[in-house]
């Protein structure tokens, strides 16, 4: 009997443990939806509420405000470009971190990393000052659109290297050996190897990177001069609504913007989960 019984124990230890590990599991999500909740999304819903609390054509008058559209399509094409910039040349900088050495390289490490620590207001006026009227260096493109493309480049340059960087670290020699050996270049073993390991990284990268230019402010107040129609980015014009006790402007303008970045966050994870899968 109570062999039988230490059978049918241990023959039931499985699906307690099971039961168990699912309780778990459902607790830990219940947290982080609950979390997720807290921070995220009763936020952005009071953001949503408090732009058409006025109604729908209060709503389309401040999204369709001339200024703000100016500064939203600056906005965008910016950092489309810092993003596309940062794709080639974050790639480049990873590359030569994982596969040269030289000296000081730990150095160009940490300084790779800075702008994730220094506060923004900071950078923007470590730029004004050496890209102002003042310049030591005898260049001055303060209050014009080529400072938010500097502003913008300066706090995105960690994210396609970052993200790119442990791939390299862990990419096999040997795939590359065997491409050489049947006669690959260098650069068809990069095109048609390692490129397309690299593809999902770069493009994690690209979407952080366009995520944070689309709501800098700190870098660009200061070097911009906040030109209307001409400098004017949409976080400084949504901080300028509010200024002016237009605060469902501010949030209609907030909206918008938020709804562009998420599609744009939303594409470019669809798009790496492909890859992924295809390559896979």
């Amino acid at each position: 009997m109570e062999a039988q019984l230490a059978s049918a124990a241990s023959a039931a230890a499985p699906l307690f443990r099971a039961k168990r590990v699912s309780a778990s599991s459902a607790l830990t999500l219940g947290v982080v939806l609950t979390y997720l909740s807290v921070i995220v999304a009763l936020p952005l819903a009071a953001l949503v509420w408090s732009s058409t609390k006025q109604g729908g054509a209060d709503f389309w008058s401040s999204a369709t405000n001339p200024e703000g559209v100016a500064a939203l399509k600056l906005t965008l094409v910016a950092s489309l470009v810092v993003a596309l910039i940062n794709a080639v040349l974050g790639t480049i900088v990873a590359w030569v971190l994982v596969r040269d050495e030289f000296r000081g390289k730990e150095i160009v490490n940490a300084l790779i990393d800075l702008p994730f620590a220094l506060p923004t207001i900071v950078a923007g006026l470590t730029l004004l000052t050496l890209y102002g009227p003042r310049s030591p260096v005898g260049i001055n493109i303060a209050y014009t659109r080529t400072a938010i493309m500097a502003a913008l480049l300066f706090v995105t340059l960690p994210f396609v290297v970052r993200t790119t960087q442990p791939v390299l670290q862990e990419l096999d020699y040997e795939l590359e050996e065997a491409a050489s050996s049947l006669g690959a270049s260098r650069s068809q073993t990069f095109r048609l190897v390692v490129f397309p390991i690299l593809l999902p990284s770069i493009l994690s990268g690209v979407a952080l990177a366009f995520a944070r230019a689309l709501g800098e402010f700190g870098s660009v107040v200061l070097i911009t001069g906040n030109l209307p129609f001409k400098t004017e980015v949409s976080a400084v014009y949504i901080y300028g609504q509010l200024e002016s006790n237009n605060g469902s402007g501010a949030a209609a303008a907030s909206v918008v913007l938020l709804v562009i970045s998420f599609g744009v966050l939303l594409a470019i994870g669809a798009l790496r989960r492909w890859l992924t899968r295809h390559d896979a």
